[in-house]
């Protein structure tokens, strides 16, 4: 078998029965094909005999076979049959961004949620050391049900030819994808995927506002600190996938649901029975006022771009109606002039008006020290004329918050792997909800699978600590947790889940926060919010936390 003589009705290694082409790289075919094992569609690259690229597919399919994140498509299988090098991977019905933009730019909204849904699985990529290599309009898919896939990690980088790639390498196109998502022109100097150049301005490529009305200036300023070199106003540049899914979970929210306009389109692919039709009924609506954080703002001696974009929204000062009669409008503007030219009796009314003000404030005053004295038993002045010593402040009342000085993820072994992504602890506890803790992504069951009791954040408050209440933000619906404090010595944080006692429970909480309140008067230097219940997200279960608050 060869290259050639894989064609439509062909059955590659006994089991995958080819349906269709669907892209032909540089000699490499990508096929549809239909897993007859398993009774389900796959993809197919396919190699010719003694193509070199046969050791870089083989590489890339063993990098892209470690990835967890569900937003990739799985690598299935790679091997050789008759000397043709071919490599399965997941299919999924749905439509490309390139597909998608051929029709016009997307919403803000949509563009920067679909940018942060690649950036997170770009994230947890490159937590591994490795990279997609190949990241552009054609490998990112909208499903049938609105979900985010990336198609292609690696395998497609080793079908071009073009290396593994890097981490860096992927931001940047990233913003060259949220930049062609929010203009619908391409930022490079020749066409690509169907897009036209983006214009460039004395040397310069222009800000996706400046090129289309309506982009939201948050997404706009996470643009730009993406692609230009140096960003504007002084802006630091996003160079990391971290960093730009904090940016914009910060605008568009952490929720993995699709946009409303985006569910819209999906009914209508699904209404016509095509998925291709749905790219004719992608709203081309400006997008909505989208700016729930600011900016960038820029440093002195560079803000007037910034006060230009400002004056296109802020609202102008509407001036008083001039006077319709008999030349009234010049009396009314002349009239201060004459009052300020004598106006003495005005002034004496002024000052008589204070001074009745002063009498009436000394009698107040004196009133009331009269009545302090009748309080405390008679009209003997016991302080020497002096007026009465300050009461001392009450105590501080309960229901202050707790500092907390630092935090740490809790999944102990053996049942547990020892982390749950312990970068994000800290976005529990910075005051903002757009910065979330997710637990690691569980596929069977809520309940993580049944493999461990829990996963949870363990709070250090520096010293023993009374303990009012705690409040916990959740994402997502159906999650059930424990407020917990060590058994026995409250100064020590005990390693295993056994050396931990609940003092409140929640179970099956919706989105929102969450307050936890102890049965019984509660100290203890060290808090854990535990989860034992998560609720479902991208094909899994995961739980989210946006923010703890620990109150006295």
């Amino acid at each position: 078998m060869s290259n050639q003589t894989v064609s439509p009705g062909a059955l590659l290694a006994g089991r995958y029965r080819i349906a269709e082409l669907l892209a032909e790289i540089d000699g490499a075919r990508v096929w549809r094909a239909v897993d007859e094992v398993l009774s389900r569609a796959v993809v197919v690259d396919v190699l010719p005999v003694g193509d070199p690229r046969t050791n870089l597919l083989f590489d890339a399919a063993r990098r892209a076979a470690a990835a967890a994140d569900p937003r990739f498509l799985r690598v299935l299988d790679c091997d050789m049959y008759e000397g043709v090098t071919y490599c399965v991977r997941e299919w999924a019905g749905g439509r490309p961004l390139e597909r998608m933009l051929a029709s016009g730019p997307l919403t803000g909204q949509q563009a920067g949620w679909l940018a942060r849904e690649v950036s997170e699985a770009l994230e947890n990529l490159h937590r591994t050391g490795h990279s997609h290599g190949s990241i552009s309009p054609s490998t990112v898919v909208v499903t049938d049900a609105g979900a985010i896939k990336v198609v292609g990690l690696a395998t497609e980088a080793a079908l071009r030819s073009a290396g593994p790639g890097s981490p860096e390498q992927d931001v940047r196109a990233l913003g060259e994808l949220l930049y062609a998502s929010l203009t619908g022109r391409w930022p490079g100097a020749v066409p690509a995927w169907g897009l036209h150049p983006a214009p460039v301005e004395h040397g310069r490529l222009m800000s996706p506002r400046q090129v289309r009305a309506g982009v939201p200036r948050s997404l706009d300023d996470i643009s730009d600190r993406l692609l230009s070199d140096p960003p504007r106003h002084h802006a630091p540049p996003i160079t990391s996938a971290a960093g730009l899914s904090a940016a914009l979970s910060g605008v568009v929210g952490s929720s993995h649901e699709p946009p409303n306009q985006m569910d819209e389109t999906v009914q209508v692919a699904q209404q016509n029975g095509s998925i291709d039709d749905a790219t004719q009924a992608m709203p081309q609506a400006a997008p909505p006022a989208l700016d729930p954080t600011p900016a960038y703002q820029p440093t002195n001696g560079h803000r007037a771009e910034t006060a230009y974009a400002a004056a296109e929204t802020r609202p102008q000062r509407r001036q008083p109606a001039p006077a319709t009669s008999g030349g009234g409008s010049r009396r009314r503007v002349e009239e201060p002039r004459q009052k300020q030219k004598g106006g003495w009796g005005g002034r004496i009314l002024i000052l008589l008006a204070i001074l009745a003000l002063l009498s009436v404030v000394a009698m107040a005053q004196f009133l009331l020290k009269g009545a302090m004295n009748n309080d405390q038993g008679g009209d003997d002045d016991t302080s020497g004329g002096k007026p009465p010593a300050a009461s001392t402040p009450p105590p501080s009342a309960s229901g202050a918050p707790a500092k907390i000085v630092a935090a740490k993820d809790f999944d102990p072994k053996p049942e547990g792997n020892g982390e749950e992504h312990p970068d994000e602890v800290e976005n529990t506890y910075d005051g903002k909800t757009s910065t979330v803790w997710t637990t690691m992504n569980y596929r069977s069951n809520p309940e993580f699978g049944g493999q461990k009791p829990g996963v949870g954040i363990v709070y250090d408050l520096g010293a023993p600590t009374p303990i009012s209440k705690v409040v916990v933000t959740l994402e997502g619906d159906e999650t059930s947790l424990q407020l917990m404090i060590p058994k026995d010595d409250v100064s020590q944080s005990p390693s295993k889940v056994n050396g931990w006692t609940p003092v409140a429970t929640k179970e099956d909480q919706p989105e929102g926060p969450v307050t936890l309140t102890p049965d019984a008067p509660a100290e203890s230097r060290y808090v854990l919010v535990w989860l034992t219940k998560v609720p479902k997200a991208d094909g899994g279960y995961r739980g989210t936390i946006a923010e703890v608050s620990i109150q006295k």
